[in-house]
């Protein structure tokens, strides 16, 4: 009985492999399987990885960066009495003279303070 199975599964698979020219590797082993769920296992796996890398990465290379403010020098604290009466607290450093006029020397903007004395005092 087993060898008439044997037989018949013999003759099947000469006429198949007559038919379909198919090799003996084909006919006598299983072919693969594709699963749709474990290439879309491995592709969020993949997503995870390359988010948590770009994460790490921006991480140190933003840790890495050092702003250093510039040492300033300002100079002594000075107090320039105005003509008007108004004072102007600064550091000797931010004024200058350009044609016998005096100019503050600010971040954003030039003042003329032309006229005005100027006392070393100490302020807060």
């Amino acid at each position: 009985m087993e060898y008439s199975n044997y037989l018949e599964k013999k003759v099947l698979c000469q006429q198949q492999l007559e038919e379909k020219k198919l090799t003996r590797t084909e006919l006598y082993h299983p072919k693969p399987k594709h699963s749709f769920i474990k290439g879309l296992f491995i592709l969020i796996i993949m997503c995870l990885v390359v988010t948590v890398g770009f994460f790490v990465f921006r991480y140190y290379y933003q840790n890495t960066i050092k702003i250093e403010a510039p040492i300033e020098n300002p100079g002594p604290k000075v107090v320039i009495h105005l003509p008007n009466g108004q004072k102007v607290y600064t550091y000797e450093n931010l004024l200058f003279e350009k044609d016998g006029k005096t100019y503050y020397k600010g971040e954003r903007n030039t003042i003329d303070l032309t006229g005005g004395t100027v006392d070393y005092v100490e302020w807060k």
